[in-house]
């Protein structure tokens, strides 16, 4: 399986788009030049194929042998058809996933966020004791584990769930000067606002200038214009 979907990608490539997803990008990355809606479609027309045989094993032993590729598209055919039999995976496949993150098969920004949403949070979800490891990746030495920390629990603050911890993985990453997780972190601090903006406001004021500025802004986006203006000036440091 895994080579034949390698053998489709490359039918798919086009090298003018590799050249220029590359743009999108501080950190080298390696790409075939198929488009995100492209992987995503095929990744699905694999699942139909295999729906009805395959159970999160098979997902996952397929995911050990597409993640090591250092192309982004095959990684995330990899983690999207994980995504769709996760719900049956134990919670030990969370020791998995964290073991992916520390081999760096999941090294730039957009594995992060594919892996953490389509897998991560849905077992934050199914397995709440799991959410405290996700916390304590704050601390990791690896970036790309400290960025999940906070992409992992973007869809459930989006929902108002989980934001006591939100909060605390937002406050925990503020100390970042990786531009990576400090956009990651103003990410996790919009979504949380959704729900009840007037708390992500207090959270802005009461946290000032220790907040980054690129986090700041990511955080204040969905605030009137004039509120971010307010925003942006009392939280500024001396």
């Amino acid at each position: 399986m895994a080579v034949g979907i390698k053998s489709v990608l490359r039918s798919l490539a086009d090298l003018e788009k590799a050249r220029g997803g590359q743009a999108y990008f501080k950190e080298s990355v390696v790409l075939y030049g198929v488009s995100s809606a492209e992987t995503r479609a095929l990744a699905l027309e694999i699942y139909d194929q295999v729906k009805a045989l395959w159970s999160w094993r098979e997902a996952t032993a397929l995911a050990d042998l597409l993640l090591p590729d250092p192309h982004l598209e095959a990684k995330a055919i990899a983690i999207i058809l994980l995504g769709r039999f996760v719900k049956e995976a134990p919670a030990s496949l969370f020791g998995k996933v964290k073991a992916w993150f520390l081999a760096d098969y999941c090294n730039n920004w957009a594995s992060v966020d594919t892996l953490c949403p389509e897998v991560v949070s849905p077992l934050l979800l199914r397995f709440p004791r799991l959410l405290g490891h996700v916390e304590s990746w704050t601390s990791a030495r690896n970036r790309w584990l400290v960025r999940a920390s906070a992409v992992s629990l973007v869809p459930l603050a989006r929902r108002g769930r989980e934001l006591e911890r939100a909060y605390a993985v937002a406050r925990r990453l503020f100390c970042s000067d990786d531009d990576l997780i400090q956009k990651a972190t103003g990410w996790l601090l919009r979504e949380a606002g959704k729900t009840d903006m007037k708390r992500l406001e207090a959270f802005l004021l009461a946290n000032g200038p220790k907040i980054p500025r690129t986090s700041l802004r990511y955080a204040i986006e969905r605030f009137a214009p004039a509120v971010r203006r307010r925003l942006l000036a009392v939280t500024k440091g001396a």
